[in-house]
């Protein structure tokens, strides 16, 4: 099995505003607020294996619980588990933390055959279908006010919470930001690996009483708001999606697994299994608590 291991890299600016404008900024899945990689250029497409595939090597970041972790805990882990299952084949990983530069590393340097998440439209590689829609959300405590809108009075009082992801604006705080709510927001970082959790302590804070409000990526807001001691309801931020000047500023996102371009078979071999096995998926989808839309 493989286990390398190359932790470098930063988000850009320039590919976050990218992801906002042309696939509408997927947030974090963070793998924090806005998962993105440098499109300035795009890597030479690798050459497609004639051969038999023997097994599947999956590029996942090593360290970023509800998705993916070097012990395999995370929902992305176990639908990488499924698909390679279901194709008779090994499960093989690379290591590799979803920042700058990731899908470039994970088909070019690594020449992976798949990873287990990127937005529809998404241009670096060949994506599936959408196997889940999510959203952006509120998290509050139970009884905490029922914010539902971008649009309620009750978020220019209350103490905001978004994830902040080396300078780059998320979707919530744009849209915060165009409605002059600015002064009562708190931001978490986005990049606290420590102990492979980094999208927690902005639940946590919530369920603490730190903040009354966070506004925050789907997949890690319901997994780490099941965790805490105090109930947390978690809604999807209202409307779906907003503007900031002329670019279109979504809040949900039709999540896809993506494989290299020429690797058109193995592209139509998962869309197989991901309508054959809906239910499974579904089922771990619901086990990490994913908050989900309908697909479109």
């Amino acid at each position: 099995m493989s286990s390398h291991s190359h932790e470098t890299g930063r988000w850009s600016r320039r590919a976050c505003l990218k992801w906002a404008g042309a696939v509408a900024l997927w947030p974090a899945r963070t793998r924090a607020g806005c998962p993105c990689d440098d499109t300035t250029d795009s890597p030479p497409a690798p050459k497609a294996d004639a051969k038999p595939l023997k097994s599947l090597l999956v590029c996942a970041d090593p360290n970023n619980l509800p998705f993916s972790n070097r012990a395999r805990e995370g929902f992305e882990d176990r639908l990488a588990q499924l698909v390679a299952q279901d194709l008779g084949v090994e499960l093989e990983y690379d290591w590799h933390p979803q920042r700058l530069g990731f899908y470039r590393t994970a088909f070019k340097t690594f020449n992976a055959n798949l990873v287990l998440a990127a937005p529809v439209g998404f241009d670096m590689a060949l994506t599936t279908q959408p196997y889940y829609r999510s959203t952006y959300v509120f998290v509050y405590r139970k009884n905490g006010g029922g914010i539902r809108s971008l649009d309620d009075p009750a978020l220019r009082s209350a103490k905001i919470g978004v994830t902040l992801t080396g300078g780059v604006n998320t979707p919530p705080t744009h849209a915060l930001a165009k409605r002059k709510i600015i002064d009562n927001v708190t931001g978490f970082s986005a990049f606290d690996e420590r102990d492979g959790r980094p999208g927690e302590k902005i639940i946590a804070a919530v369920a603490s009483g730190a903040i009354d409000v966070a506004i925050a990526w789907g997949p890690q807001a319901g997994y780490f708001a099941k965790q805490q001691k105090v109930g947390l309801e978690v809604v999807p931020v209202s409307p779906e999606e907003d503007t900031l000047g002329t670019v279109k500023l979504p809040f949900t996102f039709g999540i896809c697994m993506a494989v290299r371009r020429p690797d058109k078979d193995l592209r139509d071999k998962i869309n197989q299994i991901i309508a054959r096995r809906r239910n499974a998926i579904d089922r771990i989808l619901d086990d990490y608590a994913v908050p989900r839309l309908a697909l479109k």
